[in-house]
């Protein structure tokens, strides 16, 4: 048996986050055990989407996390890392030298990814053989919602990729107003677009906030969300203030605001390609690189 300790290291626009799993190999199976899991909410999207670059305040306690996050592989004996930035370092106008500031400080190299390699990453985490809830004589249409962007990929019924594309709409660019009224509307346009020429049977949903809306609707694993839960938990959330969703409905602050963008996005995509049932992996970009890195 082959034994290692392998880390992911997500920089979104919403939260930076480390992964970091045992990994067993046996012959042909491979399994992974969650060694420790920390979620810093930074949004670094909030600067960015606003004002084209991230700040010197959320510069510095980035590079601190990172520097904690590099202390703590080496406290785990960790034999391999990948760190991947999505959205919004990739749109903001000092990215270099964030970077670069990055390797200095915690000796961490951070790669800038696109849209479609992130959906592949967390795509790549996704077990769909298994699945009995799934149909695999149909095509499924995978959709990540970030904080800066979303993206949609269309699989066959081998699981083969036929296309993948991002859009600049995400839960932090929403609450940002920084989504423009023309890009919502492709959005829906390709949506539509997409059910009509490949008809998926299913949405695959990924994410913070479709995990934590499972959840919330009390999902065990396997079961799948279907629209009409989402948008009676949509009424019921723009009902309420922020304050009493973290006080009365148990939402995390950082949770609290972007859970409403999240769920608009998601029945978007429900009503746009006529699609009831959402099915949840649970799993998100650090996943995907733990397993991309495990294949070696």
């Amino acid at each position: 048996m082959i034994k290692e300790t392998i880390a992911g290291i997500d920089i979104g626009s919403n939260a930076i986050r480390l992964l970091i799993n045992y990994v067993e190999k046996e012959r042909e199976t491979t399994t992974f055990k969650k060694a420790l899991f920390i979620r810093v909410p930074l949004r670094l999207g909030e600067d960015v989407f606003t004002y084209k670059k991230i700040s010197t305040e959320k510069t510095t306690k980035l590079c601190k996390a990172m520097r904690a996050f590099s202390e703590l592989m080496e406290v785990y004996d960790t034999h391999k890392f990948k760190a991947c930035a999505t959205s919004a370092m990739r749109e903001a106008v000092n990215n270099k030298e964030i970077i670069k500031l990055i390797k200095q400080i915690s000796g961490i190299d951070v790669e800038i990814i696109s849209g479609a390699e992130e959906a592949k990453y967390v795509f790549a985490a996704t077990s769909l053989e298994s699945n009995p809830i799934i149909d695999k004589s149909k095509s499924c249409l995978y959709v990540d919602v970030g904080g800066g962007s979303t993206e949609l990929i269309i699989y066959n019924e081998q699981q083969k990729k036929i296309i993948s594309e991002s859009f600049p709409i995400g839960t932090v660019r929403m609450l940002s107003n920084s989504v423009q009224g023309s890009e919502w509307q492709y959005f829906k346009h390709r949506l539509k677009s997409i059910a009509t020429t490949y008809n998926p049977a299913c949405i695959i949903g990924s994410g913070g906030n479709i995990n934590k809306i499972f959840k919330i609707l009390g999902k065990k694993e396997q079961e799948l969300i279907t629209c009409t839960e989402i948008k009676s938990l949509y009424d019921k959330i723009v009902e309420v203030s922020y304050e009493d969703r973290i006080k009365n409905m148990k939402l995390n602050e950082y949770r609290a605001d972007v859970i409403v963008p999240a769920l608009k996005i998601f029945l978007t995509v429900c009503k746009q390609c006529n699609i009831e049932q959402i099915m949840v992996p649970n799993v998100g970009l650090a996943d995907g690189i733990i397993r991309q890195l495990a294949r070696g």
